[in-house]
């Protein structure tokens, strides 16, 4: 219980001492925006190392070697656990941008680093809107930025299992003509989740799979390419479960 009162009370303190940062990134963003995109991505990831380092979270990450870093990518990776992002987001190479629900607009400060990183919010029970969102992303990619998505469309609550994956999401990549990384998380439940409200000291192992470049993928591969993705996901994320369980 004390790491969970010691996670929040740091996220706490963070979002409101951050409010001179932020006023300081939005004036670097008027004359030098990129120099925006690099600090702001240097100050969060320092923040969510501090809360894995406080939470306790020990994680192997494998096959970082595959990720291409001459190139945005999107991410594609099963989701169980709010530290999904933390977790993940400590690791990218370059600017990227995760798809939230768009509730998190509503969370003062903490949507403003969000949009700093260039984070989209997606209304879920607004088809119109969600394909605005997808746009955004598509353009985003264009311009340079990695898009992280998890394509079950929720946190999973189901142990041991992967929900049925959204195929319109895998259309970002093949539109920016950017290759997809999928991405196995295993374990991230039993950090918080599964216990709530305890934060435990947990092993996780996140590992990525080999790219997929969609422009080089013919008509019958495009259109199981959602197919192919889940497989790669979920042979990652059983191999590694099984070893973290033993």
């Amino acid at each position: 219980m004390f790491r969970f009162i010691f996670t929040v009370l740091f996220v706490v303190l963070f979002l409101i001492l951050s409010i001179p940062l932020l006023i300081a990134e939005w004036l670097i963003g008027k004359f030098n925006p990129s120099l925006k995109d690099k600090s702001s991505l240097a100050i969060v990831n320092w923040a969510f190392r501090m809360v894995l380092r406080i939470s306790g979270v020990s994680i192997s990450y494998r096959g970082e070697e595959r990720i291409p870093k001459d190139t945005p990518v999107l991410y594609v990776g099963n989701h169980r656990s709010y530290f999904d992002i933390v977790m993940t987001y400590v690791r990218v190479p370059r600017t990227t941008g995760y798809i939230s629900k768009k509730e998190f607009l509503k969370i003062p400060l903490l949507s403003n680093w969000m949009k700093n990183l260039h984070c989209l919010f997606l209304d879920r029970e607004n088809v119109k809107e969600g394909m605005k969102t997808i746009l955004a992303a598509i353009e985003e990619m264009k311009n340079g930025v990695s898009i992280c998505i998890f394509p079950e469309g929720t946190r999973n609550r189901t142990q041991d299992a992967l929900l049925p994956f959204h195929a319109g999401s895998l259309k970002i990549a093949e539109k920016a003509k950017c290759p997809i990384v999928p991405m196995a998380i295993a374990n991230a439940g039993a950090i918080f989740e599964e216990h709530f409200p305890k934060i435990q000291k947990t092993k996780v192992i996140i590992e990525y799979g080999e790219p997929i470049y969609t422009a080089d993928l013919d008509r019958e591969q495009k259109k199981q390419l959602t197919d192919t993705v889940t497989a790669q996901i979920r042979q990652m994320y059983e191999k590694n479960l099984q070893e973290i369980r033993g």
